[in-house]
C-alpha cells in the first residue's frame, strides 16, 4: 500500500483527521480537486466572516456619534475592498492548512479523487495522465454545495448561490434572498447593512427555522429595525430575468406580491457532492443522498469511511472535524466515544449573532417534557447596554423532573462565543444550581446564561 490513509476532500472534516492521523503516526495523503480548506475556508464560514466583519466595522463608523465619537467627511463602504479582504482571509487561512500539511508530513496531492475498488484511488490531473494510489484505508470528505430550486435555477448572473455573492462584481441596490437558514440571513444582514434594499423570503413561519421560535422572533424584529423586509410562510413562484431587473413573484398568505430586484440569491440549502466518486462501482450504501456510516464513520465496504457533509447528521463544519478525529482515532484503536449528535451547537453571524444548543421549547413540549424555562432579555445586561445593542435574549430550558439541561437559545452580540459553556455544561451533566453558584464576571454578556438559569428556577435577581 502506498499509504496508511488516503482522505479524498481538504475541508475541515478532510484536513483534521489528516493532521489528527499524522499525529497518530498514520501515513497520510490528502487528494484535493479545488482550493485546499474546502468550501469552508474558501467560500463558507471564513470568508463570510470576513464581510460580516467588514459591515460591522461600517456601521460601527456609521453610528459614531451615539458613542460619543465624530467622523467628519462621507462615509463610504467599499463593496470592492470589502470582497478583496474577505478573500485575502480566506487565501491565507488556505495558506495555513497547506502549511500544517508540510509541517506534518501529509502529503497533498491536487487531483480528483475516486474509487476504482476497495483500497484504490484513480487520480485525475488537470495536465497530466492519470495514476492510481492505495492505501489500507480511504476516508471521504467531500462536502456538499449549494442546492437549486428548480423554479429558482442559478444562473450565475441575476439568479447566485452564495459563492458568487461572495464575489459579486459590484454592490447590488436590491436583492432579494432566498431561505433564511444561517447562509440566507448571513448574506441578507451583510447586504443590507452595507445599503442594499434586501428581502428576505422564507417559506416557513419564521426565519431560521430550525431555532427556538423566541430565538427566530427576537432576530426577525432586529432585522425589521434594520429596515430589512422579512417575509415568512412565503414560496419564490417564479423569477422573470429578461428585463435589466428581476422581477420576484411571491407566494403569500395574502396571494402573490412581486418584488423587483437587481439580484436573486438562493440560499435554499445544500446537497452532497457525491458524483464520480465510483460509489457505484463498490456498491457503496447510502441513503437519500447521504452515505450510510456506523458510528465510528465506516461504511458497508471494508477500509472505506466517510464523514462531513455527506453522512447524515447536521451540515456543520465542526461536526466534520470531530467525525474525522473520531474515525481516525478509531482507525489507531483507541477508546473514543461516538458523537453525540444531541450536543451540536448552532451559530448564526448576523447582528444579533444566534447560537442554540439541544432541545428548542417545541421540540421538548413534542417529546413530553415537564419543563423550566428561563429568559434572560439583553436590555436588562449592563455590558449589552454599555456596548450599544440590548437586543436579543438568552433562553434556557430544563427538565423540571431530572434538572436535566435540555436545550439553550441565545440572541445578542457575541454569543456564538457563549454558547461553548452550555456545550459543556451539558455534557459534563452539569446541574442548574452550578451555574447559578459559579461566580460569572461582571459586566459580560456571559453573565446572561446564569441569569436565564436562575430565572428559571426562582431566583432572577436583574430581571422581573
Amino acid at each position: 500500500m502506498d499509504y496508511d490513509i488516503i482522505i479524498i476532500g481538504s475541508g475541515p472534516g478532510g484536513y483534521v483527521a489528516a493532521i489528527r492521523a499524522s499525529q497518530l503516526g498514520f501515513k497520510v495523503a490528502v487528494v484535493e480537486r479545488a482550493e485546499v480548506g474546502g468550501i469552508c475556508l474558501n467560500w463558507g464560514c471564513i470568508p463570510t466572516k470576513a464581510l460580516l466583519k467588514s459591515a460591522q466595522v461600517y456601521n460601527y463608523i456609521k453610528h459614531s456619534e451615539s458613542y460619543g465619537v465624530k467622523v467628519e467627511g462621507e462615509i463610504i463602504a467599499d463593496f470592492d475592498a470589502m470582497v478583496e479582504r474577505s478573500r485575502g482571509v480566506a487565501a491565507n487561512m488556505s495558506k495555513g492548512v497547506q502549511f500544517l500539511f508540510k509541517k506534518h508530513g501529509i502529503e497533498l496531492i491536487q487531483a480528483h479523487g475516486s474509487l476504482l475498488e476497495a483500497h484504490k484511488v484513480k487520480l485525475e490531473f488537470a495536465d497530466e495522465e492519470s495514476k492510481i494510489i492505495t492505501a489500507k484505508n480511504i476516508i471521504l470528505a467531500t462536502g456538499a454545495r449549494a442546492r437549486q430550486l428548480p423554479n429558482l435555477p442559478i444562473d450565475g448572473e441575476k439568479i447566485i448561490g452564495y459563492r458568487k455573492a461572495m464575489t459579486l462584481d459590484k454592490q447590488p441596490e436590491s436583492m432579494v434572498v432566498v431561505g433564511s437558514g444561517a447562509i440566507g440571513s448571513e448574506f441578507a444582514h451583510f447586504y443590507n447593512s452595507i445599503g442594499t434594499k434586501v428581502t428576505l423570503v422564507e417559506y416557513m413561519p419564521n426565519i431560521v427555522p430550525v431555532e427556538d421560535v423566541d430565538a427566530s422572533k427576537a432576530l426577525q424584529r432586529s432585522f425589521k429595525k434594520a429596515k430589512m423586509k422579512v417575509m415568512t410562510s412565503a414560496s419564490v413562484t417564479e423569477v422573470d430575468t429578461s428585463g435589466d431587473k428581476c422581477i420576484v413573484s411571491i407566494e403569500t398568505k395574502k396571494g402573490i406580491q412581486q418584488v423587483e430586484a437587481d439580484i436573486v440569491l438562493s440560499a435554499v440549502g445544500v446537497e452532497t457532492n457525491l458524483e464520480g466518486l465510483g460509489l457505484d462501482t463498490l456498491g457503496v450504501a447510502n441513503e437519500k443522498g447521504k452515505i450510510l456510516v456506523n458510528d465510528y464513520y465506516k461504511t458497508n465496504i471494508e477500509g472505506l469511511y466517510a464523514i462531513g457533509d455527506i453522512v447524515h447528521g447536521p451540515a456543520l463544519a465542526h461536526v466534520a472535524s470531530r467525525e474525522g478525529i473520531i474515525c481516525v482515532e478509531r482507525l489507531a484503536e483507541h477508546l473514543v466515544e461516538p458523537m453525540d449528535y444531541d450536543n451540536i451547537p448552532g451559530c448564526t453571524y448576523t447582528s444579533p449573532e444566534v447560537a442554540s444548543v439541544g432541545l428548542t421549547e417545541a421540540q421538548a413540549e413534542e417529546q413530553g417534557y415537564e419543563m423550566k424555562i428561563g429568559k434572560f432579555p439583553f436590555k436588562a445586561s449592563g455590558k449589552a447596554t454599555a456596548g450599544g445593542n440590548t437586543d436579543g435574549l438568552v433562553k434556557v430550558i430544563f427538565d423540571a423532573k431530572t434538572d436535566e439541561w435540555l436545550g439553550c437559545s441565545m440572541v445578542g452580540d457575541n454569543v456564538t462565543e457563549m454558547i461553548a459553556e452550555v456545550v459543556v455544561a451539558r455534557r459534563m451533566k452539569v446541574k442548574a444550581s452550578d451555574i447559578i453558584n459559579a461566580v460569572h464576571p461582571h459586566p459580560t454578556m456571559s453573565e446572561a446564561v446564569m441569569e436565564a438559569v436562575a430565572h428559571a428556577y426562582g431566583e432572577a435577581i436583574h430581571i422581573i
